[in-house]
């Protein structure tokens, strides 16, 4: 297998060790690279919903009759993962039960490793063993965690060849570099696997690039117009946090101080902690401080209610907080945000798409203000607003935000991804529909 790397090559990113920069100019849209997985693994509480060879989520999976265990599409993709599955088949019913995602990865990158060596393509541009662990720079409770999965480790592959140090390397690598598979959707986290290539690409809070899945590999894409030798970015947390909170984030995840130009000048920490003006007045600092500590308490109430299924509560508390946020916090507080994104989600859910309407525009005009105009989380968000403003009856409103989500979705998913035909197959009925209306108005005035 030749992965096309001719885009990028390696280079001395200074304190932040290896980075990754392009060897041409880039335009938006633009495929960076694409690397299919060195080793993946479907999440343990998604084992039996997810495919353990594509990764889509569907129904009435076919059970892998040997370890019964892994689950697959059909034939084709039960045969496409049989030479990754084959050795983790046989330790699964010799161990007769599957450990946790963490031990089943690590077991799968050690056995490629000891078929194929740390490098399976002439475009693979670093081996897995120069990655970083960062095994002793991890802290009393992940290296406790570290041990537990080191023993089941052994207990579930007790003839292995490599020795502990070398396995806790492998461990620590995996934390620091797994990447998180989502579904064909792009809706809902499934799984983990490690992309050695894209482990190269250093961390920014405002990159230049973002990754998607896509037909089972990952797509490096541009954002915006990168110049030749520039570095390549993306961001390993979510931009929607204030700085402080991103960098602790990436201190005890990854292991390193951010010092990104974002993070340094505190960019758009002001508009997420906004508290609302009207007429040049603001709240006072007391009463600021009491609605977001109602927040913080309304939100924890809002999960538990979730996470019960109590989806009427959920409701009631979101409504609750909103009234009470209205008159102290601007429309690009973080709080104030969340409690939008998850009152139109659930309401949309209890099929209140009037009100779910309403809560999704004012969420989309909040994330417009913070996020990259071409991040996938703003295109996503713009979908959802604008597929609930259709189920509103609010045609016309619904196809502006189905064409705005497709035109940063073209950019962050390319034309040939699930979600973008989708994107592409909403936004022509939504036209058809507005047409349509637009004509019985014109019958009806004339």
């Amino acid at each position: 297998m030749t992965l096309d790397m001719d885009n990028v090559e390696v280079f001395d990113a200074g304190e932040k060790g290896r980075g990754l920069r392009t060897t041409k100019d880039l335009w938006a849209g633009e495929v960076v690279f694409a690397e299919p997985s060195f080793a993946a693994v479907v999440f343990d509480s998604l084992s039996q919903q997810v495919c353990h060879s594509c990764f889509r989520r569907q129904a009435n999976l076919h059970r892998c009759a040997q370890c019964k265990f892994a689950h697959y599409c059909d034939r084709t993709c039960q045969t496409a993962c049989w030479d990754e599955h084959k050795q983790e088949c046989a330790a699964i019913k010799k161990y007769e039960k599957a450990p946790n995602e963490n031990v089943r990865l690590t077991a799968r990158v050690l056995w490629r490793i000891q078929k194929d060596t740390g490098i399976v393509s002439d475009g693979q541009l670093t081996s897995v063993d120069q990655l970083e662990d960062h095994v002793a720079d991890m802290l009393a409770d992940d290296f406790k965690e570290l041990e537990i999965d080191m023993q089941n480790f052994l207990d579930y592959c007790p003839k292995t060849r490599h020795g502990k140090e070398y396995i806790s390397h492998i461990f620590g690598i995996i934390k620091c570099n797994g990447f998180t598979l989502n579904d064909q959707r792009g809706l809902q986290a499934v799984g983990v696997g490690l992309f050695p290539n894209l482990c190269l690409v250093n961390h920014d809070c405002w990159p230049n690039c973002t990754v998607i899945l896509n037909h089972g590999k990952i797509e490096l894409r541009a954002l915006s117009k990168i110049a030749e030798n520039e570095e390549l970015t993306v961001g390993y947390v979510d931009f929607l946090n204030v700085s402080t909170d991103r960098q602790r984030t990436l201190k005890h995840q990854y292991h390193f101080d951010c010092t990104c130009q974002t993070c340094s000048e505190h960019l758009k920490d002001d508009l997420k902690m906004a508290a609302k003006e009207t007429d040049g007045n603001k709240p006072s600092d007391e009463l600021v401080k009491e609605v977001q500590e109602f927040s913080l308490e309304c939100l924890a109430k809002v999960e538990a209610a979730r996470t019960a299924g109590n989806f009427h509560e959920v409701v009631k508390l979101c409504r609750e907080c909103l009234d009470k946020q209205e008159p102290v916090l601007g429309n690009t507080h973080l709080y104030h945000l969340r409690m939008l994104s998850t009152a139109s989600e659930v309401l949309s859910y209890l099929q209140f798409f009037s009100e779910a309407a309403e809560y999704a525009g004012r969420l989309v005009e909040g994330y417009m203000k913070l996020y990259h105009p071409n991040n996938a989380y703003l295109g996503m968000a713009t979908m959802r607003a604008g597929v609930t403003h259709w189920h509103a009856g609010l045609i016309k409103v619904a196809h502006e935000m189905i064409c705005k989500a497709y035109a940063i979705l073209m950019v962050t998913h390319g034309p040939n991804h699930a979600i973008t035909k989708d994107l592409e197959s909403m936004r022509m009925q939504t036209e058809m529909e507005l047409r349509m209306f637009k004509q019985n108005e014109h019958s009806t005035t004339t």
